[in-house]
This record gives C-alpha cells, structure tokens and sequence, in this order.
C-alpha cells in the first residue's frame, strides 16, 4: 500500500507544483509517516486510500482534481483525537509543505482553505471542490453495513481513553447532527449512490448506541 500511496502523491505533486525538479518522495514520506502513527485506528492509510478513490470516482464534479487531491492528503495529518485543532494544524502544514514544493499561492491557499472544510463538511453551494472533498471523507458512512461495523470499532478505539457513557452520547450527538442535515452528499454521484445507506447506516448505529 505505502509505495503505490507513494507514487499517488508524486503525481499529484508533479502536477501540481510549478518546480519541475521537485523531488516528491521525502514529502510522501513524511506524510504516510503521519498516517502510520501508533494512536490510530480509523485514521490510517487505509482511510487516506479510500478518501483518495472516493475522490477518483467523483473527479468529474471537482474543479481541479488534483488540488483536492492534495487536500486529502493532508485533511487528517494532523491527528490527535484528544485535541481539537487537527484541521488547522493540517491545513497549515499543508501551506508550509506546499509552498515549499513550489505550488504557487493560490493553490496553496485553495488546498488550505479545503482542508479547513472538513471541520463542519458544509461547503457553500456551487463550491464543487469542497462538495467532492467533503463526500469523499463521509463516503464511509455509506459502506457496506460490515465495513461500516468495522469504522465504528476503529473510531471507537481511537477514543479509548473516552469513558463508554460519555462517549456514547457524545457519538449519538454526531450521529443526530448527520442525519438532520438536509443532504449528507452534494455531489450528484454522492446523493443517488450513498445517501440511502448512509441513512440506514447511521439510524442503525444511532438505534446500538440507546441505552438498553
């Protein structure tokens, strides 16, 4: 997985940055270092592979691919599940590594500005570049009901040091939030494929979480 992962985002960069010279390895591999830390569960390499083909698979609705390409690289990181400043700290990381490749500034600033997204997932409408970051990271939430079992537990371990009630409630909240969205999708794609399971995924896990 890491050495395919690798040359995804060497031509991603080579697409993106205006320094034709740029070696792309070493920022590979100080962000698959990243998605490989010990404290993750869910946030793993494979989430940042599954956020990149849900990306494939929507490209045609983005306005540049590629730059949101680049922001599902960076979208998770930064990841701590204790702290609440994961998204800033990624979106700057991404504006110090990126300006450093030799991107020009509004690319930066949009694969910044798109990172920062993924904290409410709510772009504006007609914002196609967020629509299809935002379906690529929930696109889980519409997995098969065993893979959408396994989220669960891999989200569940990442809080660990989260008592059960206090995280039941707080996951329930989550939950209730999701599905009182008026469109879990934006994307074409997203809503005719993944909002029907993704409804009956989250009103399943919502149902396990009731106290008994």
């Amino acid at each position: 997985m890491t050495e395919h992962l690798r040359e995804r985002w060497a031509r991603t960069l080579r697409a993106t940055t205006e320094n034709p010279g740029i070696d792309p390895y070493p920022y590979a591999d100080n962000l698959l270092a990243r998605w490989s830390e010990p404290h993750r569960s869910y946030h793993t390499q494979a989430h940042l592979t599954a956020v990149l083909d849900h990306v494939d698979v929507l490209a045609e609705h983005a306005a540049d691919a590629e730059l949101v390409r680049l922001a599902a690289w960076f979208h998770d990181a930064v990841y701590r599940p204790d702290r609440s400043e994961n998204e800033e700290r990624s979106a700057a990381l991404a504006e110090r590594a990126l300006t450093e490749a030799g991107l020009p500034e509004p690319k930066v600033a949009e694969v910044a500005r798109l990172v920062r997204l993924t904290i409410t997932h709510d772009p504006a409408e007609a914002d196609t570049d967020g629509e299809t970051l935002c379906d690529a990271d929930l696109a889980i939430l519409a997995a098969a009901p065993e893979t959408y079992a396994a989220y669960t537990r891999a989200v569940r371990k990442e809080y660990a040091f989260v008592p059960d009630e206090a995280f039941r409630e707080g996951r329930a909240t989550i939950l209730r939030q999701l599905l009182d969205l008026p469109e879990l999708f934006r994307t074409p794609y997203g809503k005719q494929h993944w909002t029907a399971p993704a409804r009956d995924n989250l009103t399943t896990e919502l149902d396990l979480l009731a106290p008994l």
